[in-house]
């Protein structure tokens, strides 16, 4: 069977090696602001993490561990080096004495936030270099990527839900 490769699939490939490279310039970006953020910067995997607990407060190492897509054990791991270095903390749970919950310290807000601060300092730079117009039309583009990207990721857990777990 012969695949029709008409305009409207050239132009998604072509969309997606632009993004691929927009994605490189933004990690190129990301690195920066994460090694100037803290003397002891944290890994790519610390990171998720971090972004995790800042958006679910509380949440225990299971939902953590299946949130991220990561095996429990590495996970442990992971909240093990951001405790020792003051960004996390576990407490008891309320509602089991058998779990326990994970939260963001003062200091690991405290680094969120400059990191924040410092990468979206670097976004602003660059696109004060576009013109208007360039600005909307990235704007528009990208809140129907966010879109399409939200649309598209519960399915996706739903189908590696049968054992898609990796290492953090």
């Amino acid at each position: 069977m012969v695949v029709n490769s008409g305009p409207s699939q050239r132009h998604s490939a072509e969309a997606a090696h632009a993004a691929s490279e927009v994605i490189e310039l933004l990690e190129v970006l990301w690195e920066r602001g994460r090694e100037a953020a803290s003397p002891a910067p944290v890994s790519a995997s610390q990171l998720r993490v971090l972004y995790t607990l800042d958006r679910d407060e509380g949440i225990n190492l299971r939902t953590l561990s299946e949130t991220l897509g990561s095996a429990p054990s590495s996970v442990s791991r992971l909240c093990d080096r951001l405790q020792a270095v003051g960004f996390v903390e576990r407490a008891p749970s309320p509602a089991s004495r058998r779990e326990l919950e994970l939260r963001l310290t003062g200091r690991g807000r405290t680094y969120l936030r400059d990191l924040r601060d410092l990468r979206e300092e670097a976004l602003a730079t660059a696109m004060a270099a576009m013109s208007p117009s360039a600005r909307k039309a990235l704007a528009e583009g990208l809140r129907g990527f966010r879109a399409a990207v939200e649309e598209t990721l519960p399915r996706r857990r739903e189908a590696g839900a049968g054992g898609g777990v990796r290492s953090a």
